[in-house]
């Protein structure tokens, strides 16, 4: 595995978060979680294929979470996550390609891929980036879920690093505000040079009902950060879980 510091070339892409102790924390942990969205074309029953699928991830120990697609009476969404992205390529990809799974039809405009990652300030370094999002996407009590990537326009990271941090932390208040009430949870993932559209984030809101992960989209119009900074979001995939899978 190659180092995670090149000294010689000042370049460290290690994880960091509030000192503990009076001590750094870091890390070279972090979750890799993976969205596709297919639809069950010719004559593949939704039903069924929702069983074979979560069946193959069971007895292959994947990580994943099924999720039937709101709009699309025949789609589904299958949520991977691991902390080795060739698993992707080399654990999922088999999966798909089964006699019975034939039929499944990607839907490659949905299709995110993304990244835990570190703002600094976390307290608990290697749970934010690895274990929190997975006790989020596989919590029973929280089955619909709604997934989208966004960008934020070159204005933004012109911006001095202060400046940057009270538009953020007005952004997060809100964020905080609803999971404080048990209404909405987020998953956030950066996705630089991993989105086929140039994203640079996928966020994922998860609860109990759906209507409050609505509700924060549309809170979270109002902040300076959405209003001003974000240029594209979406699309948007809407899901019910059927099926998790901490493997």
């Amino acid at each position: 595995m190659h180092s995670a510091t090149d000294a010689e070339h000042g370049i460290d892409v290690r994880e960091r978060g509030a000192e503990r102790d009076g001590q750094p924390q870091i890390t070279d942990r972090r979750l890799f979680m993976q969205l596709l969205v297919f639809t069950c074309a010719g004559d593949l029953n939704p039903t069924r294929t929702v069983k074979s699928l979560g069946a193959a991830l069971a007895a292959a120990r994947v990580p994943a979470v099924l999720y039937e697609d709101v709009n699309d009476p025949f789609g589904l969404g299958l949520l991977t996550f691991t902390e080795k992205p060739d698993d992707f390529v080399s654990r999922v990809r088999p999966l798909l390609s089964t006699p019975e799974l034939r039929g499944l039809s990607v839907r490659p405009e949905f299709t995110m891929l993304g990244r835990t990652y570190s703002t600094g300030y976390e307290t608990e370094l290697e749970y934010w980036l690895v274990d929190r999002p997975k006790e989020t996407v596989l919590n029973e009590a929280w089955p619909w879920a709604v997934w989208y990537p966004l960008r934020r326009s070159g204005a933004f990271a012109r911006l001095d690093r202060r400046e940057q941090g009270g538009i953020l932390r007005e952004h997060g208040t809100i964020g905080r505000s609803y999971a404080a009430a048990d209404l909405a949870h987020d998953v956030r993932l950066a996705c630089h040079g991993l989105d086929a559209n140039d994203n640079e984030f996928v966020i994922g809101l998860i609860g109990k009902e759906l209507y409050p992960l609505s509700h924060v989209v549309q809170s979270m119009r109002t902040t300076r950060q959405t209003s001003e900074f974000i240029v594209k979001m979406g699309p948007f995939f809407v899901g019910r879980a059927v099926f998790r899978s901490a493997g």
